[in-house]
């Protein structure tokens, strides 16, 4: 982690905020997530307040950035009673287990790894007779990663299909909406194949928390429907730009040729959430609560366009700073969730976080005593190697040395180099798991 590097300016807003990075990536490891949640009391495994007999032989599937440290967790705690197991992770991402098998694939682009370790994992499903238990591992990341296209669509029309959906400023539950109807696993529909006992373990990448949206829901009833489909790709313009492939399919779906999602419980798969971001925040909180500050939350569910949340946020700041409402200083303000960034023709460089942070510096400008984090927990902001960013009230100053025009570099989406010239990206590398995004204002 590149902590030196961060530590001028306002030190002491930011030797506050990497503290609590720490506690961050603490809260956010699913390692932790799983022994916390999950139990082995002889042949009976305990999740929650429910308990599954072991009859049969166990099974564990896993998709998603967190899936190599769950099944990590599972393997220390239930050893040789596994069966078989595969997990589907991004590169880098990998870890070494004894059971079960790691397959890398691409995010947020699937690739052909992340067919090939779809059919893996639906043979795996298949094997799971009425008295075996299989454990499903479901983190951020699972939608591209356990990628397996309805039949006649290409894997290449499904990638082009999800970029266009990416680069839309379409909302993750809206992405996950097309991608249920045209996979033959989302939407609850790998939960169909198996005939045992499915146990869930999920950890939430979404804002809300809906078990349906988290990595396309697939052991998860889906109260969406091709008509939904359709409309988010007409709102977004994108009907008219997809692939010819997809267009079929969904029409098919429109006219009831085609398989809908799960549309009912079953009564052999149960889903339990063991992290969140909104457990993330409340952590972060109590943290802050214990070194002595006044912590406020001020949402866990927060959307919108990267730079515009940050004007917002900043002026949330600004009252603060200068007339100690809504909140008296010093204070630390906590919000959680997910923004979104609208490309347009040509971009440069950096994601949401990175974004927030270049917009929200200069709002902050001048209020010395103050530091701003805005990071993805899963250690990759966009398509970079850097988290987030740090930035400070002498962040803009900086930015108009090295002859910086914020708006333009906004514009062209390449806050990546305007923060990397004057040392504002948070690297962390890549912290296998994800849940969501983390901004956490420092006000001295």
């Amino acid at each position: 982690m590149n902590v030196d590097e961060l530590l001028y300016g306002d030190v002491e807003a930011k030797k506050i905020v990497l503290k609590l990075l720490k506690t961050i990536l603490r809260f956010s490891d699913p390692y932790k997530a799983v022994t916390n949640s999950v139990k082995l009391e002889g042949d009976v495994l305990i999740v929650g307040n429910k308990s599954f007999p072991i009859k049969g032989k166990v099974y564990v599937l896993g998709f998603g950035k967190a899936s190599c440290p769950m099944a990590k967790a599972l393997e220390d705690l239930m050893g040789e009673k596994i069966e078989e197991g595969l997990v589907i992770t991004k590169y880098g991402y990998a870890l070494p287990l004894e059971k079960i098998e790691v397959v890398e694939a691409g995010h947020p682009i699937p690739d052909e790894n992340s067919l090939k370790g779809a059919l893996k994992g639906v043979e795996l499903a298949k094997k799971v007779d009425k008295d075996d238990l299989l454990i499903v591992l479901i983190s951020g990341g699972g939608s591209a990663l356990f990628t397996l296209p309805e039949d006649k669509i290409s894997l290449e029309d499904k990638i082009k299909t999800n970029e266009l959906l990416l680069k839309s400023g379409a909302k993750i539950h809206e992405i996950n909406t097309v991608r249920k109807h045209i996979s033959k696993v989302k939407g609850g529909k790998l939960a169909k194949l198996v005939k045992g006992t499915l146990v869930g373990l999920i950890i939430s990448d979404v804002v809300g928390d809906n078990l349906e949206v988290i990595a396309s829901g697939p052991t998860v009833k889906d109260p969406t429907t091709f008509r939904d489909a359709y409309r988010i790709l007409k709102l977004y313009d994108l009907w008219d730009r997809i692939p010819e492939s997809i267009r079929k399919h969904i029409k098919l779906g429109l006219n009831g040729r085609a398989e809908e999602t799960l549309k009912e419980d079953l009564p052999n798969v149960h889903n339990f959430l063991i992290a969140s971001n909104r457990i993330l925040c409340e952590g972060v909180a109590n943290a802050c609560s214990k070194m002595g500050y006044n912590a406020h939350i001020l949402t866990t569910t927060l959307e919108g366009e990267a730079r515009e949340v940050a004007t917002a946020f900043g002026s949330i700041i600004q009252e603060i700073y200068s007339f100690n409402r809504p909140f008296k200083k010093p204070c630390i303000l906590i919000a959680g969730g997910e923004t979104t960034v609208t490309i347009e023709g040509e971009s440069g460089l950096g994601g949401p976080n990175q974004e927030f942070a270049l917009s929200v510096a200069r709002k902050i400008a001048g209020l010395r005593g103050v530091a701003v984090l805005a990071m993805d927990t899963d250690g990759t902001d966009g398509p970079t190697d850097s988290a987030g960013g740090l930035v400070d009230s002498y962040t803009f100053e900086s930015l108009e040395r090295e002859g910086i025009d914020v708006d333009m570099y906004l514009k062209k989406h390449n806050a990546y180099e305007a923060l990397k010239k004057v040392r504002a990206l948070l690297v962390t590398g890549p912290t296998r798991t994800n849940l969501n995004s983390i901004v956490i204002a420092v006000i001295l």
